[in-house]
């Protein structure tokens, strides 16, 4: 894929060369720790994502309830919650870069396949792996605050009041789509290659993303984009609401990744392709 180029008439400078797609199944890869190891840090992340976020979301409801306060502007409000989601991502994906590669939600864990950056038994174990993370997080939370878990919704996604379950299917498509976008273009080997400090700034664009996308559609789906997350929440709380809507939050994140790998590697990355050619000398 890469070529010289040539520039000034002799100059030759070589291009940088993706590495080779990954395989459909690497069994060599099922005998290395790493891989189990990777797996192991895909459940703890989740597990403390889930944790943190859904405490920050029951704390926020539970400080502005009207029987019990009468603060309406209390607690951490739409603000800090986006604030929580999208820092513990930043703070994790951090973490586990290096271990796992940081997906924590198996619509980045499915983009990335399609994109052929993972094997099939490690996007499915990651899957696995999130979503029992997810389950035990969302425990943990019920366990310390059964009551306040109960009274006010558990963190369960649902689609609010007044939107139909389309609208709530296009937030949850476009929202994922900012997401993997976005971890695409921020762990783009070729941009790392150029720029030496784009690995150590990788998680604070995706920690972004996720901040921005929470304060959008928090009014909407409670924001989803992570169907680990959802689903760990829905089996944790068991409400009739939360398991009616939580097709919603698989179908539209993983809609929403396939397009951003697809946009990404098929038109971003061809387009550069084609642009760089448009630099050699025809000398």
């Amino acid at each position: 894929m890469a070529k010289d180029i040539e520039v000034g008439g002799g100059y030759g400078a070589k291009d940088y060369e993706d590495p080779p797609p990954a395989q459909l199944i690497d069994a060599e890869e099922l005998t290395k720790w790493s891989f189990y190891r990777a797996i192991i840090a895909e459940f703890v992340a989740t597990l403390l994502f889930l944790y943190i976020t859904v405490l920050t979301v029951i704390g926020y409801k539970s400080q502005t309830d009207p029987k019990t306060s009468t603060d309406g502007c209390g607690g951490v409000g739409i603000l800090g919650i986006a604030w929580a989601f999208g820092g513990m991502i930043f703070v994790l994906v951090y973490c586990t870069a290096g271990i796992s590669g940081g997906h924590i939600n198996p619509a980045v864990t499915f983009g990335l396949f399609l994109a052929r950056k993972v094997t099939l038994p490690r996007a499915v174990l990651y899957i696995v792996a999130q979503c029992l993370g997810a389950i035990c997080g969302c425990g943990l939370v019920k366990s310390f605050q059964k009551t306040h878990y109960n009274t006010y919704g558990g963190g369960a996604n649902e689609l609010a009041d007044g939107y139909n379950k389309g609208t709530g299917l296009g937030a949850e498509i476009i929202g994922t789509f900012v997401l993997v976008y976005t971890v695409f273009s921020a762990t783009d080997p070729k941009r790392n290659a150029r720029d030496s400090h784009v690995p150590v700034l990788a998680p604070l664009p995706i920690g972004f993303a996720v901040f921005m996308v929470h304060l959008a559609t928090i009014p909407i789906t409670g924001t989803g984009i992570n169907p680990a997350r959802s689903f760990g929440a829905a089996v944790i709380y068991g409400k009739e609401k939360a398991w009616d809507d939580q097709w919603i939050f698989w179908v539209g994140p993983f809609i929403g990744a396939a397009i951003a790998a697809f946009y990404h590697q098929y038109v971003l990355r061809a387009a550069a392709v084609k642009a760089l050619g448009s630099f050699r000398s025809n000398a």
